[in-house]
């Protein structure tokens, strides 16, 4: 099968739980609005967008084509992807608990963006600065903890190094990614307290070391963290 994937060019956002989902498994796949030609580009995502004849339209990017499938959502995509490419359970059961586990990141992923940007998405980082402030203050003492510890707790719970059963599923790569994105945007806070959760450390470790993750991490198709993204680094919020 080959994937289209459309996402927004110069961020990891989103879109980089299902990029790393798409490298691991070797999937071909083509990142639309980062290439450039005929059908190619941010144009071309936003044609898909806009379109009005469209029964199905997705709401915002990430939205992936497989075949004559548009499907958006982020957690919806890796549901979709992970029984085609080893990267989710056999059973109903175990699909279902790897379904759950993702949409407790997308939860996790909101409240990372919102401790910098606490009133709206439509204004800047620095007409919320006070507001972010307060935000990340909260967020850092209590909801991060929540939600590392809870992961924490899943993965001591399975007992193989993985978040289920014995083998590598689309969750591990999404807390992979969690890892690093937090350590780019709190880096303090994550060094005070990684000690805390050696299992989501442990994981992210191998991870790391997984071949064709590694390739791509070492790539240029993997984007550097930066101030636009969901995760990002103000030293003020760690004040």
């Amino acid at each position: 099968m080959h994937y289209e994937l459309f996402y927004w060019p110069s961020i990891q956002g989103r879109g980089e739980f299902v990029r790393l989902a798409l490298e691991a498994s070797g999937a071909h796949y083509v990142d639309v609005a980062r290439e450039s030609g005929r059908g190619m580009g941010v144009a071309a995502m936003m044609r898909l967008l806009e379109a009005k004849n469209s029964n199905r339209p997705p709401f915002a990017p990430p939205f992936l084509r497989a075949g004559k499938l548009m499907i958006g959502q982020t957690a919806n995509i890796l549901q979709y992807l992970g029984p085609r490419h080893n990267l989710a359970p056999g059973s109903e059961a175990g699909r279902l608990w790897a379904h759950q586990l993702q949409l407790t990141i997308a939860d996790f992923i909101d409240e990372i963006h919102d401790s910098h940007h606490p009133i709206a998405n439509r204004l800047y980082y620095h007409e919320q600065v006070a507001e972010a402030k307060r935000r990340a203050k909260y967020f850092r003492a209590e909801r991060a903890p929540k939600f590392l510890g809870y992961f924490e707790s899943v993965l001591n719970g399975n007992g193989t190094g993985y978040s289920i059963g014995r083998a590598l599923t689309y969750v591990d790569l999404s807390l992979f990614q969690v890892i690093e994105g937090m350590r780019y945007a709190f880096p303090k806070t994550m060094a005070h307290s990684e000690r805390n959760y050696p299992h989501l450390i442990a994981l992210h470790q191998r991870v790391t070391q997984r071949g064709s993750v590694a390739s791509y991490l070492e790539s240029p198709r993997r984007i550097p963290f930066n101030q636009d993204g969901i995760f990002r680094c103000y030293p003020e919020l760690e004040a």
